[in-house]
């Protein structure tokens, strides 16, 4: 399982993300530069051990209304070949691992099969800032653990950018769910991805 380090990043993970959020096409805000605080989320682990994953959801105070926006990002110890350009949200240097290529989780194929493994029921989530923490606020609703199959490598995730707090948590197969929290404290819960049907 991955270590969680206690030591800081320059720039920080917000920074990163404040520069890049308002170039995306599903960003919402009508501020030039968004005010960024962090609101929750969860990791998983790389079975290689290679790339950190993450899943954040940040909330943009500079709107009139509060917006959640989840990120998931790929920490790389270098350059992911043939990536995108745009998939690369920026660099920061890690006091302890060094320079970390920070990638838009949507775009990072190990990011992509972690994410897909845990809707199979394949993965377990850990808690965003503990080592060796699962989380189980995380839950998966409508799969079956069980043997592999093909189509399920293959299967479309949609990823949902702009969170929307539900209150139910059943219906549709294939929901990941999760939480976080408004910046006046209040708890919420959404659907932070979905599997597409086949």
């Amino acid at each position: 399982m991955a270590s969680i380090h206690r030591t800081t990043m320059t720039p920080t993970k917000l920074e990163l993300i404040a520069g890049w959020l308002p170039k995306q096409s599903w960003y919402v805000g009508t501020a030039g530069t968004p005010d960024l605080v962090k609101a929750g989320g969860f990791r998983l682990d790389d079975p290689e051990g290679e790339v950190g994953i993450e899943f954040m959801v940040v909330v943009d105070t500079a709107a009139p209304e509060p917006v959640a926006y989840q990120v998931p990002l790929g920490y790389r110890g270098a350059a992911l070949e043939g990536a995108p350009g745009e998939a690369l949200i920026g660099t920061s240097e890690h006091q302890v691992l060094g320079t970390r290529w920070v990638y838009d989780g949507a775009q990072d194929p190990v990011v992509q099969a972690q994410l897909r493994a845990l809707l199979r029921g394949e993965a377990t989530p850990q808690h965003q800032s503990l080592s060796d923490t699962p989380d189980p606020t995380v839950t998966v609703h409508g799969i079956e653990p069980g043997p592999r199959h093909d189509h399920d490598h293959r299967a479309e995730v949609r990823i949902i950018r702009v969170l929307r707090p539900t209150q139910a948590e059943q219906g549709s197969p294939g929901r990941l769910v999760a939480g976080w929290n408004w910046p006046d404290g209040t708890a919420a819960r959404g659907v932070f991805a979905a599997v597409a049907p086949q």
